[in-house]
C-alpha cells in the first residue's frame, strides 16, 4: 500500500496526462484490429461476393464508401483505407508515446528533486551511516528503473489488457471455436512468463550485486589512484578487479541464458499456435465453416495477441525491478528529517561560547566527550590540543549542531545551541576541516561558494588572509583557473588556503580551523595566523592544531585527554606545569634547537 502512496505521489501534477496516455493505449490498441477487418470485407465481400459479416457499424461504413459493388471496381479505395486505418495509428502511436514520455519524465523529475531535497535536510549522521555510492544508484539508476516502468511498461501492460478484451468481442462473433484455438496457447504463455518472472527478478538482483562490486572496486582504485602508484600496487588491484569483472560477466552470461532460453520456447509456442490456428482453419474453410478472409484474420490476430503476451514475461521481471527501486527510494524518504524548535532562534550572533559539562557519544557507545566545560568571550582565540580520538574535533561538531550532545549545555550568546534554528547557527560557524571539499569549479567560485554574487574585491581580500594572493600567479588564469574533482589539480596547502579564503569571506562570527593549518608549511602558518589576529576583534576563533606555534598565541588553550579537558590556560601557564602540552612543547622545541 505505501508503494501504491508512493506511485500516487509521484505522478501528481502529471495525472490527466497519464490518463490521456492510457486512453491513446485504448485507441491504438482498438484500431490495430481494424486492418485485418479490412482485409477480410476486401476477400470475402468484394472479391468473393459473399455475405458481409462485419458488425452493423463496419457495414454502415462499406455502404458510405459505395458498398460491394462499387469497391471491387475500386480497389485502391481498400488499400486506402488500410493506409488511412494505419496513420491514425500512427497518429495515436505518437500521442501514446509522446505522453507516456512527459508523464514519466515530469514525475521522475519531481521524484528525484524531492528525493535530493529530502537528502540534503537528512542528520549529519544518518548521511555518515550511509554508503555515497549507495545514495547515488538511488538517485540515478533506480531512478531510471521507475522512468523507464512508467514510460515503456505501464504502455505494454495496458496495450496487452486492452488487445485481449477487444479482440475477444471481435473474434467470439466469427468463430467460438477459432477463437478458442488461436487463445489455446495463452495460458501457457502466461504461466511461462510468471515462472521466468520468478527466476530472473532474483537472478538481476545478483547481477546488480556482482556491478556494483566491481564498480566499487573501481572507484576506489580511480580514488586511491596516488596511494596504488606510491606503494606499487598495480597489479593487486588489477587481480582484484578482474575477479570482480569475471564475476559480474559470469552472472550477467547465466541472467542471458535464461533470457534467451525463455524467448526461444515463448517463440516455440507462438509459431506453434499460428500452425495450429492455421491447420484448423483450413480444414474449417474445407468444411464450408469458415471463409478464406475470416482465417487470415484469425491468423493476424493470434500474432498480435501473443506477441505481448509473451513480452509478460519481461514485463514482470522490470515490475520486480522497479518494486525493488520503490522500496529503496521509500526508505531514504522514510528517514527522519531535521527539525528545528517551533519558533527557532534567530537572533544575531556575536560569539560568546559556553560548554556547560557536556558529555556526548556515538550510538550509545563509550563517551567521546566527558564533562567537558569551558568559556569563549566573543573575539577570543582558543587553541585545542590532544591526540587523536581525544574529541577535538567532536567539540566543534556538536558547536554546529551537526550532533546534539547526549548531556550538558552549549550555550551562545546565552542561548543553547537547540534552540537555535540550524541554518541560521551553521551560517555563523564557519569550518575548515583537515581534509577540505572542493569543487570542480574555479578557484573564485570555490572561494566564493556560500556568497555567489560576492564581489571581485571581497574574493581578493579574502584570499589574502589566506596567503592564496601570492599563488596567483602560479595558476594559469589566475583565479579563474578551474580545479579538477575535488581539488586533486591542486596541493594540500593549496586546497587548505582556498578552504580558508572559503570560510572567511562569510565573516562568520565564529570561525573553526579544525587541524586545517597543518598541511601547511610554517612561513605560511604563521602568515595565516598573522593576518587572523588582525582581525581578531571580529570573531570567535577555535583553532585544533599539534604545533605548539600555532597555539601559543591563543588567549585560552585546552589540553584534551580521553575526552575530557585535563588543562587549560595560557601558553605560559601550560609550560610552567607538568602535562601533555609541556611534553609536546619540550619535544617540538628541541627539534627546533636542533635544527
Amino acid at each position: 500500500m505505501e508503494k501504491l502512496t508512493l506511485f500516487n505521489g509521484v505522478l501528481r501534477g502529471q495525472r490527466i496526462r497519464f490518463l490521456l496516455a492510457m486512453a491513446s493505449v485504448a485507441i491504438v490498441s482498438l484500431v490495430t484490429l481494424f486492418p485485418q477487418q479490412i482485409l477480410r470485407y476486401t476477400l470475402d465481400t468484394v472479391i468473393a461476393g459473399k455475405p458481409s459479416e462485419l458488425p452493423g457499424w463496419g457495414n454502415a461504413i462499406a455502404t458510405a464508401l459505395g458498398g460491394p459493388g462499387y469497391l471491387r471496381s475500386n480497389l485502391w479505395i481498400c488499400a486506402l483505407a488500410m493506409i488511412s486505418v494505419a496513420l491514425l495509428n500512427g497518429l495515436f502511436t505518437f500521442l501514446r508515446t509522446r505522453l507516456f514520455v512527459q508523464s514519466s519524465e515530469k514525475s521522475i523529475q519531481n521524484l528525484r528533486d524531492r528525493l535530493y531535497d529530502h537528502i540534503q535536510r537528512l542528520p549529519y549522521d544518518s548521511l555518515m551511516k550511509r554508503d555515497t555510492g549507495d545514495l547515488l544508484q538511488r538517485c540515478s539508476s533506480d531512478m531510471n528503473t521507475i522512468r523507464r516502468f512508467l514510460s515503456a511498461e505501464v504502455s505494454e501492460i495496458s496495450r496487452a489488457i486492452w488487445l485481449l478484451v477487444f479482440a475477444l468481442v471481435v473474434m467470439l462473433p466469427m468463430s467460438r471455436t477459432m477463437t478458442l484455438v488461436s487463445l489455446g496457447c495463452t495460458p501457457l504463455l502466461v504461466i511461462m512468463s510468471y515462472l521466468y518472472f520468478k527466476r530472473v527478478r532474483l537472478m538481476f538482483r545478483d547481477v546488480d550485486e556482482r556491478e556494483a562490486a566491481m564498480s566499487t572496486v573501481l572507484q576506489e582504485n580511480l580514488t586511491g589512484m596516488r596511494v596504488v602508484r606510491a606503494f606499487g600496487q598495480q597489479k593487486r588491484e588489477s587481480d582484484k578487479f578482474n575477479a570482480r569483472s569475471t564475476a559480474y560477466r559470469d552472472e550477467a552470461l547465466r541472467l542471458h541464458k535464461l533470457i534467451s532460453l525463455y524467448w526461444a520456447v515463448s517463440d516455440f509456442i507462438v509459431y506453434m499456435q499460428i500452425a495450429i490456428c492455421s491447420v484448423v482453419g483450413i480444414f474449417q474453410v474445407q468444411a464450408g465453416l469458415l471463409t478464406v478472409g475470416t482465417l487470415i484474420t484469425f491468423i493476424s490476430y493470434t500474432s498480435t495477441l501473443l506477441w505481448p503476451i509473451r513480452q509478460m514475461g519481461r514485463i514482470l521481471a522490470n515490475l520486480g525491478r522497479t518494486h525493488v527501486a520503490v522500496s529503496r527510494i521509500d526508505e531514504v524518504l522514510h528517514l527522519p528529517l531535521e527539525e528545528d524548535a517551533p519558533n527557532a532562534e534567530t537572533s544575531p550572533i556575536k560569539g560568546d561560547v559556553v560548554f556547560e559539562n557536556v558529555h556526548f557519544s556515538y550510538d550509545q557507545e563509550a563517551e567521546v566527550l566527558r564533562g567537558v566545560s569551558f568559556h569563549a568571550s566573543p573575539g577570543q582565540t582558543v587553541a585545542v590540543l590532544g591526540a587523536t580520538g581525544s574529541g577535538k574535533s567532536t567539540m566543534m561538531l556538536l558547536l554546529q549542531r551537526l550532533y546534539d550532545a547526549t548531556q550538558g549545555r552549549i550555550l551562545i550568546d546565552g542561548v543553547d545551541v537547540t534552540a537555535y534554528e540550524r541554518a541560521h547557527l551553521r551560517r555563523h560557524v564557519g569550518l575548515v576541516l583537515q581534509e577540505p571539499f572542493l569543487y570542480s569549479r574555479t578557484i573564485s567560485e570555490n572561494i566564493a561558494i556560500t556568497l555567489p554574487s560576492v564581489d571581485h574585491e571581497r574574493v581578493q581580500k579574502a584570499a589574502q588572509i589566506a596567503a592564496l594572493s601570492e599563488m596567483e600567479a602560479e595558476f594559469l588564469q589566475g583565479f579563474d583557473t578551474m580545479v579538477g574533482e575535488r581539488g586533486v589539480t591542486l596541493s594540500g596547502g593549496q586546497r587548505q588556503r582556498i578552504a580558508i579564503a572559503r570560510m572567511l569571506i562569510a565573516e562568520t562570527p565564529i570561525m573553526v580551523f579544525d587541524d586545517s593549518l597543518s598541511a601547511l608549511d610554517n612561513q605560511t602558518d604563521a602568515a595565516i595566523r598573522a593576518a587572523l589576529r588582525a582581525r581578531r576583534a571580529k570573531a570567535t576563533t577555535f583553532i585544533i592544531s599539534h604545533r605548539i606555534n600555532t597555539l601559543r598565541e591563543a588567549d585560552l588553550i585546552l589540553v584534551l585527554e580521553d575526552g575530557q579537558i585535563v588543562q587549560q590556560g595560557s601558553h605560559e601557564e601550560l609550560i610552567a606545569c607538568d602535562g601533555l602540552y609541556r611534553r609536546v612543547y619540550l619535544m617540538q622545541g628541541g627539534e627546533e634547537e636542533a635544527q
